[in-house]
C-alpha cells in the first residue's frame, strides 16, 4: 500500500504528492507540448523515412504494431531521465559524472564526437538530397546534394547562433507541423482500410518469417525516434523552466505526445510505402518514391510529399544542431574545467562546438549517403542499451531520487526488456 506521499502510483515511478500550496499557473495544452515536440522533431530523420517506408513496401501494415512498441521503449527511457533530472536538480551527464567519476565522461566523449560526425554528414545529406527535389538547379544530383547540404547546414547554424531558443522552439513546431499534416494527407490518400491497419496495430505478426523479415522489423523497433538525442530533453525542461518534482505529471503529458507522433509518423510512412512500392537505398529512395507518388496522386501528392519530407530533414538537422552542443559543453565542463554553473546556449564551449559541428561533418557529403547513414545507425545503437542499463540502477536507489521517483518494479521489468533488446540489437548491427 503506498504511503501518503504516494499519490497516483503509475508503472513508470509514482508520481509526486500534489503541492496544494504550488502557485505555479496552470499551462495551456500548447505551453506544455513545447521539449516533447522539439525531442520528436529531432528524432525523426531521413533514417526513419526511408526504414519505415522500406519496411512498409516489403512486409505491409501486418508490422505496424513494431512502430508502436519502438516508440513505446523510447518513451520508457526518456521518462526515466525526466524524472532523475526533476528529482535531483540533475542531468544525467552530471549524475553520472558525481557518482561514477570524470573517467566516465571522458569515455562518454570521443562516442559522443564521432556519432555527432556521422549525424550531422547524414542531416546534411538528406537535406541536400530533400531540397536538390524541389529545386533541381543541378545537372548533377551529386553536386545539388553537396551545394544543398553546405547551405542547410548555414541555415542550421545562423537560426540557432542568432535566433535563441524561442525562435528555435518556433521554427521546430512550424517544421513538424508541417512534416506531419502532408505525411499523413498523404497516408490518407493511400488509405489500405482500417481493419487493415487495426490488425496491424493490435495483432503482432509478421506476413513470413524469414531471417530478413525479422532483422527489418527489429530495425524498425530500434529506429525509430532518434538516439543520443534524448539526452537533450532534460536541456530544453531547463530553458522551458521545468525543474522541479511537481512538474513530473506535465513532462509525462508532453512526452506522451511526443512519441505519439512519432509513431503516428512511423504508422504514416508504412502505409506510403505499403502501396507505392519502391526500391533503393538512403533518402534518394524518397525521390524515388515522390515520383511514384506523382503517379498515383498526381503533382499534388508530389509536391506535398516533398514538402513534408524537407519539413522532416530540416527540422531533424536544426535539432541537432540545437541540441548537441549542450552535451559538448556539459562533457567539458564535467571532465576538464569543473564549473559549476549549468550549460546554456551562450557558454562558449557550446558556440565553438555548434560551428564545428555545422562545419567540419561538410566532408561527409562527398561520401556515399548510405555508408554514413550506415555508420550513424551503427554508432548510435549502442546509446540505448547503456542508458537502460544507468536508469535500473540510478532510479532505484531512493537515496538518490527520493522514494516517491524511485522505479517501479514494472519499470525495472520494461527497462531490463529494453536493455535486452537494444544489446542484441547492437550486437547483430551489420557494418
Amino acid at each position: 500500500m503506498p504511503d501518503a506521499g504516494q499519490v497516483g502510483v503509475l508503472p513508470f515511478g509514482p508520481s509526486p504528492a500534489k503541492n496544494n500550496m504550488s502557485t505555479k499557473p496552470k499551462l495551456s495544452l500548447w505551453a506544455i507540448l513545447g521539449p516533447g515536440l522539439l525531442l520528436a522533431a529531432t528524432g525523426i530523420g531521413g533514417g526513419d523515412l526511408t526504414t519505415a517506408t522500406f519496411v512498409g513496401g516489403m512486409l505491409g501494415t501486418s508490422v505496424l504494431w513494431a512502430v508502436v512498441l519502438g516508440a513505446f521503449m523510447k518513451f520508457v527511457i526518456t521518462e526515466g531521465l525526466t524524472r532523475w533530472q526533476l528529482a535531483t536538480g540533475e542531468t544525467l551527464l552530471e549524475g553520472v559524472a558525481k557518482r561514477v567519476g570524470r573517467v566516465a565522461i571522458w569515455i562518454f566523449l570521443p562516442y559522443f564526437l564521432l556519432w555527432s560526425f556521422f549525424v550531422a554528414s547524414a542531416l546534411m545529406s538528406a537535406n541536400g538530397i530533400a531540397l536538390h527535389a524541389l529545386i533541381p538547379v543541378f545537372e548533377d544530383a551529386t553536386h545539388g546534394k553537396i551545394a544543398f547540404g553546405v547551405l542547410a547546414s548555414l541555415a542550421g547554424l545562423t537560426l540557432v547562433l542568432r535566433g535563441g531558443y524561442r525562435w528555435f522552439e518556433v521554427v521546430m513546431k512550424t517544421g513538424i507541423g508541417v512534416m506531419f499534416v502532408t505525411i499523413a494527407l498523404t497516408a490518407v490518400a493511400l488509405w489500405p482500410g482500417t481493419g487493415e491497419v487495426l490488425r496491424g496495430l493490435f495483432v503482432p505478426t509478421l506476413p513470413r518469417a524469414d531471417a530478413e523479415a525479422v532483422t527489418w522489423t527489429v530495425s524498425l523497433i530500434g529506429g525509430i525516434g532518434g538516439t543520443l538525442t534524448v539526452l537533450a530533453y532534460g536541456y530544453w525542461l531547463r530553458e522551458e523552466g521545468r525543474t522541479g518534482p511537481d512538474d513530473l505529471r506535465t513532462c509525462r503529458i508532453d512526452l506522451a505526445a511526443s512519441y505519439s507522433v512519432v509513431a503516428l509518423f512511423g504508422i504514416c510512412m508504412i502505409i506510403v510505402g505499403q502501396t507505392v512500392k519502391v526500391e533503393g537505398e538512403g533518402t534518394a529512395m524518397l525521390i524515388v518514391l515522390s515520383e511514384r507518388l506523382g503517379e498515383e496522386l498526381g503533382p499534388v501528392g508530389k509536391w506535398l510529399f516533398l514538402i513534408g519530407t524537407l519539413g522532416t530533414v530540416f527540422s531533424s538537422l536544426l535539432g541537432v544542431w540545437q541540441a548537441t552542443p549542450y552535451l559538448f559543453a556539459e562533457c567539458w565542463r564535467l571532465g576538464v574545467r569543473r564549473d559549476p554553473t549549468p550549460v546554456d546556449t551562450s557558454t562558449p564551449p557550446y558556440r565553438w562546438f555548434l560551428i564545428v559541428l555545422a562545419v567540419v561533418p561538410m566532408l561527409g557529403l562527398f561520401a556515399s549517403f548510405r555508408e554514413v547513414q550506415k555508420f550513424y545507425t551503427f554508432i548510435g545503437a549502442y546509446i540505448f542499451p547503456l542508458l537502460a542499463l544507468v536508469l535500473i540502477v540510478f532510479n532505484s536507489r531512493g537515496a538518490w531520487v527520493g522514494q516517491r521517483f524511485k522505479n517501479h518494479p514494472v519499470t525495472i521489468g520494461v527497462l531490463a526488456s529494453v536493455l535486452a533488446f537494444f544489446v542484441w540489437m547492437a550486437l547483430n548491427t551489420d557494418l
